[in-house]
């Protein structure tokens, strides 16, 4: 493995009915594919080396010899590949039979799984023809000249990899055995199948094994039986899905008229941490289902330069569901104030409103709380204070909103009261040092503290996720405030948010909310250049924001090393950063976030919106003077 990943695939046979020979070529065919494209595991669907479809048949000595014929050429023709493979055949004892998966690897039979629930309906008479697991007289079977462990308590085992193994109906059941098997360990879980289509079945099917992974915090792979399955009375397209966490990373081409393979890169890490996290999922179970036998083979590393998983560059953002998830993150930080307001007896909020992104969000997020609670509009106080730095451009689009949005707007101009600041302490202010910065952004934080004070009313804090990942805030500045509605949505997604807004119908001031998108992130607590624009570009100084969203995303939900997200990140980015820029901006990210702890530790409270949140009291609990010294040097070691 190379930072846990490990290359799985699904592999579906054209097939002949009760032809085993030309069915086994199909299968070899296939591994050998697998082999040239550094596949460590492969998964087979179900019945492929005699088909699903023989019915009687199964009955014929000649079929049940000749499968196992073809598993002893299968045996020696892929000896030299030394991937996992897994078929699906029947296997007899003589006096039973059973419908089974074998895993092979380097031409030894590791052990054989027979199938635990047997369809007997509808269409499937499979106990016509087979017996349960739980119809086993012993835990060994011979096969092939050889004696190997037999059962569906097995787990197969290897460089990190635990791989499972089910077989159709079981993935359907109540009480998948895949969830006892994921319990005890495995993050690879198998399942080779013969599911036939009907309307409807397959979206039914695609969200099991989606849902199964997510459930069982592993990696699915599931291979169906496709072209060649008699057609009599059913149809098979083939299908075959590989999902991880609860996220589907690739599939098959239904209706395919030949040979398929899919293939995808899972991160075992990552399962791995996911499960780290969430300690009820090693609840201990009942003792009966404790007896599980741990086979052990062997998992080739996986070559760095053979991960061809895509990475997404904004991880927090799901664009299928994009404009969906706004209006539920809206909802969230609504009805989180709405909350507030109620407890508190407020019916007035304050907020600074800059002509940003932030307090954009913020004043829409009042705006739609206020509505719900059938309170007048009037009673949000949004103030815009200009100071040495406020451009035209911002300061129009902070009035333009607040006029659009029907709110009390008041504007104070905080430089007088700088300058005299600045006079009490004895600072020259020509020297736009932090004393400078922290100075107007103190003062708007006072003038908001105070008049909400005044009003009886609650002080909005518009600060986002990713400025308190960086620190990038002043103490007891913006940093403060009575309720934060933004302090868990990346500045990624603010902009999607804002967006989604601004293109609803009969939306107020959407043009302003147009240009406020289109304006460089600022703070605007230095003056601007001597055309009148922005000179302190927030980007330029600490780095795009994208980025440091995609390093906090992959820090705080999985706990990667700074070199493995490194890694990612050299292809989420490829072509638009180069590696030194990636290593900069990934080195002074973790310096800020270590750094700037403290600003978190005593964080406002503020809705979680989404999976990760730097509140102390909820997911992130970090001491203030922890040392970086390990990530640093890693960073540096690039």
């Amino acid at each position: 493995m190379d930072f846990g990943f490990v290359k799985l695939a699904i592999a579906t046979p054209i097939v002949r009915v009760a032809d085993c020979g030309y069915n086994g070529l199909q299968v070899e065919t296939l591994i050998k594919e697998a082999a040239e494209q550094q596949v460590q595991i492969v998964c087979f669907p179900e019945l492929c080396i005699t088909a699903y479809t023989c019915g009687d048949l199964f009955f014929q000595k000649a079929l049940l010899d000749e499968a196992e014929n073809t598993l002893e050429r299968l045996l020696e023709s892929t000896r030299k590949y030394g991937l996992l493979c897994v078929v699906g055949m029947p296997v007899t004892d003589g006096t039973q039979i059973f419908n089974a998966a074998v895993a092979f690897q380097s031409g030894k039979i590791l052990a054989v799984v027979p199938k635990t629930f047997l369809p007997n309906y509808s269409e499937f008479y499979e106990k016509r023809w087979f017996v349960p697991a739980s119809s086993a007289l012993t835990g060994v079977f011979h096969l092939c000249g050889q004696t190997v462990p037999f059962g569906a308590n097995i787990l197969l085992q290897g460089g990190g990899a635990c791989v499972s193994i089910e077989i159709c109906e079981d993935l359907w059941m109540p009480h998948s055995p895949t969830i006892h098997h994921a319990q005890h360990g495995a993050n690879i879980l198998l399942n080779l199948s013969a599911s036939n289509d009907v309307v409807g079945k397959n979206t039914v099917r695609r969200d099991l094994v989606v849902q199964q992974s997510s459930r069982c915090k592993a990696a699915y792979a599931y291979a169906s039986a496709g072209f060649g399955e008699s057609t009599t009375d059913v149809v098979f397209s083939g299908s075959g899905y590989i999902a991880e966490l609860g996220v589907l990373l690739a599939e098959h081409e239904r209706f395919r008229l030949n040979n398929q393979l899919t293939i995808a890169d899972i991160d075992l890490e990552r399962m791995s941490i996911d499960r780290k996290r969430h300690t009820s999922f090693t609840t201990p179970l009942a003792p009966e289902t404790d007896m599980y036998r741990r086979v052990a083979f062997n998992l080739a590393p996986c070559k760095k330069a053979a991960v061809m998983r895509a990475f997404d560059p904004h991880p927090f953002i799901n664009k299928a569901t994009l404009d969906e998830d706004c209006e539920e993150i809206l909802s969230i930080q609504s009805a989180g104030l709405a909350k507030r307001l109620l407890h508190t007896g407020s019916k007035k909020v304050v907020l600074g409103v800059s002509g940003g992104l932030d307090s954009t969000l913020a004043l829409l997020v009042c705006a739609r709380t206020f509505d719900r609670l059938d309170i007048p509009r009037k009673n949000i106080v949004g103030v815009t204070m200009p100071g040495f730095g406020t451009t035209g451009r911002t300061h129009q689009n902070a009035k333009a909103l607040m006029k659009a949005l029907n709110i009390d707007s008041r504007e104070i101009d905080i430089v007088p009261a700088c300058l005299q600041h600045f006079k009490d302490i004895n600072h020259n202010p020509a020297e736009p040092d932090a004393c400078y910065e922290n100075t107007q952004a103190r003062e708007r934080t006072q003038l908001l503290m105070d008049i909400a004070n005044k009003e009886n009313a609650l002080v909005i804090g518009t600060g986002d996720l990713s400025e308190l990942a960086l620190g990038w805030t002043t103490y007891n500045g913006d940093h403060m405030s009575m309720y934060g509605v933004n302090a868990s949505i990346p500045k990624t997604f603010i902009r999607h948010i804002i967006g989604y807004v601004a293109g609803l119908k009969e939306q107020q001031g959407r043009d302003t909310l147009n240009d406020i998108l289109n304006t460089p992130v600022s703070p605007e607590l230095l003056p601007a250049d001597k055309k009148g624009e922005i000179l302190q570009k927030t980007e330029d100084l600490v780095g795009p924001f994208e980025l440091h969203d995609f390093f906090l995303y992959y820090t705080l939900r999985f706990g990667f090393r700074p070199t493995k997200i490194y890694f990612l990140a050299q292809r989420a980015f490829a072509g638009k950063y180069d590696e030194m820029e990636l290593k900069r901006w990934l080195h002074l990210f973790f310096k800020r976030f270590f750094s700037q702890q403290f600003k978190r530790s005593c964080l406002p409270d503020g809705p979680k919106v989404g999976a990760l949140s730097l509140s102390p009291r909820g997911d992130w609990r970090m001491p203030s003077d922890a040392v970086a010294h390990l990530w640093m040097e890693e960073i540096e070691a690039l």
